[in-house]
Formats: C-alpha cells, sequence, structure tokens
C-alpha cells in the first residue's frame, strides 16, 4: 500500500477518517492524497449577464482560500498522532465527487480509499444513502468507511465476513496481509442460516487452507438473523474493523437497514473495509 485517498469536506467526520488513514499511513509509510471537491454553478446567461470566467475563477479561489485554511488543522492532527512525517499531497477537482475519485485512482495508481460515513439517523440507516456507498460500489480498490462516532484505536481485531465462497479465499488473503502489518488477529465469521448450503466438509478444507495461520480464527454461528449475527459479533469479539467482500449494492441495502437495539448502538463505532469481488 503506498498511496492512501482521502475525501475531505472538512467536516469533523472527515477529519475523523482522516486520522485513521494517518494510522493506516504510518503502518504501511503511505503517502496520503487529500481530495476535496467543489461544484461550479451552473448559470443562465439570459437571467444573469456575466464574465463565466470571473465567477469560476472567484469560486475556484474561495474554495483554495478555504482549504488553506483548514490544512493547519490536519497537520495539527498528524502532529498529535505522530504522523508529521507522513507525506501529505493535495488535490483540488470541482465536479462531482464520486467522478473525481474514480479519476484520481486512475490517474495516480491509489491503493486505498478512506472517507467518512455520516447521517442524521445513524450509521446503519444513512450509509446507504451517502457517498461513501457510492464509492464504495463504483471503485476497484478496498474503501475504509469511517463513521463518525468512530474513536481511533489500535486495531487489535479485524472481523471477515464470508459465505465460505472460492472469491472469498482471495479476499481473505488481502485482510490477513493487512493484519500482520498492524499485528492484528482475524475472526472470521459464517453466519449458518436454515437455509445455508454450505457443509461441514467445505468449512474444513477452509481451515485446512489456512492453518498455517495462527492469528486466523473461524467461527460458526447458527442463526437465521445474519444481520443481528453479525451486531452482536462485533460487539461480543471487540472488533475494531470489519471486513467484507461487496458482493452487491442490495447486500448493503439489506445489511445496514435494521432496527436499533442497545448492542447495535454500541457497534455504531466499527468502520468498514468494503473489499471488491
Amino acid at each position: 500500500m503506498k498511496k492512501i485517498l482521502v475525501p475531505l469536506d472538512f467536516s469533523k467526520t472527515s477529519q475523523n477518517a482522516f486520522v485513521y488513514a494517518l494510522e493506516l499511513a504510518k503502518t504501511f509509510k503511505a503517502e496520503l492524497l487529500l481530495l476535496h471537491t467543489f461544484d461550479l454553478p451552473i448559470v443562465d446567461s439570459q437571467a444573469m449577464p456575466i464574465n463565466y470566467a470571473t465567477l469560476y475563477e472567484s469560486i475556484e479561489m474561495a474554495n483554495f482560500d478555504h482549504f488553506k485554511e483548514e490544512m493547519p488543522i490536519l497537520h495539527d492532527l498528524a502532529e498529535a498522532h505522530k504522523a508529521s512525517h507522513i507525506a501529505l499531497r493535495h488535490i483540488m477537482m470541482d465536479g462531482e465527487l464520486v467522478f473525481n475519485i474514480k479519476k484520481v485512482i486512475q490517474q495516480e495508481n491509489i491503493d486505498f480509499v478512506v472517507m467518512g460515513t455520516n447521517g442524521a439517523t445513524g450509521w446503519f440507516d444513512s450509509f446507504i444513502g451517502t457517498n461513501t456507498a457510492t464509492v464504495i460500489s463504483d471503485v476497484s480498490v478496498p474503501v475504509l468507511s469511517v463513521p463518525a462516532s468512530a474513536k481511533f484505536e489500535k486495531i487489535e481485531t479485524i472481523a471477515f465476513t464470508t459465505r465460505f465462497r472460492q472469491k472469498d479465499i482471495e479476499a481473505l488473503i488481502k485482510v490477513l496481509m493487512l493484519a500482520k502489518k498492524m499485528h492484528a488477529k482475524v475472526k472470521c465469521l459464517y453466519v449458518k442460516t436454515p437455509k445455508s448450503d454450505v457443509n461441514t466438509d467445505t468449512i474444513l478444507r477452509w481451515q485446512s487452507h489456512f492453518e498455517d495461520e495462527e492469528h486466523l480464527q473461524f467461527f460458526v454461528i447458527p442463526n437465521e438473523d445474519v444481520n443481528a449475527t453479525i451486531e452482536d459479533f462485533l460487539v461480543d469479539q471487540d472488533i475494531d474493523v470489519l471486513a467484507m467482500l461487496t458482493y452487491k449494492r442490495n447486500f448493503f441495502v439489506e445489511l445496514f437497514t435494521t432496527t436499533t437495539t442497545q448492542k447495535l448502538a454500541q457497534s455504531l463505532h466499527t468502520p468498514i473495509i468494503a473489499l471488491h469481488e
């Protein structure tokens, strides 16, 4: 991991994501690219006769000034997290956020994206309607989404949800590589529902495939409520980060639209690493 992209809107949420990005950059000796996007207005020349160049230049300058004013805050955060040595590069672009993120990923050979998730009704319910969900669905690199309520602590335990499919093996290998750099352990969870088509032989074959991984544990939990089981697992196993494959957008809709319970409220602090098939 050499380059980490961090979209910023200078809210508390994006500053929180920046802290996670700093810690990852320290671990992987990576460079951070800070992306700020803004929209240029569509002006009706008949309703408003104006020099477009002057208008757009003033908007760009205002955004640049705002960006410049916010940078000392980010540098202070870096210093507070003993990450002043991390290389920071700043990019300002006009246009739609997700389009620009995809463009920067391609142009800069980005390895990882870290961005904040926010919403008035809570992380799980707001997740699907945010830019973060669109980015997760559309980009080609792993995305760490950091809820506004998360507070960075050393990442010691990563959960990985699996369906024991062949494509999950490659994803789990990636998670193990991340975990080893962080000196973290991985807990692999499969929720076995009454409709499950995964047999015992498949599970044993998986465990045999990863038998040399001393910091990997497998958990098979029978329950018909997959969502509630994952939520309970995050809390009961003290999970710091949840990793999962983005099977399809509907999977996130189903997973994150849940009833708020006391345990769920506690698990709202858990960031998610979304990996792609």
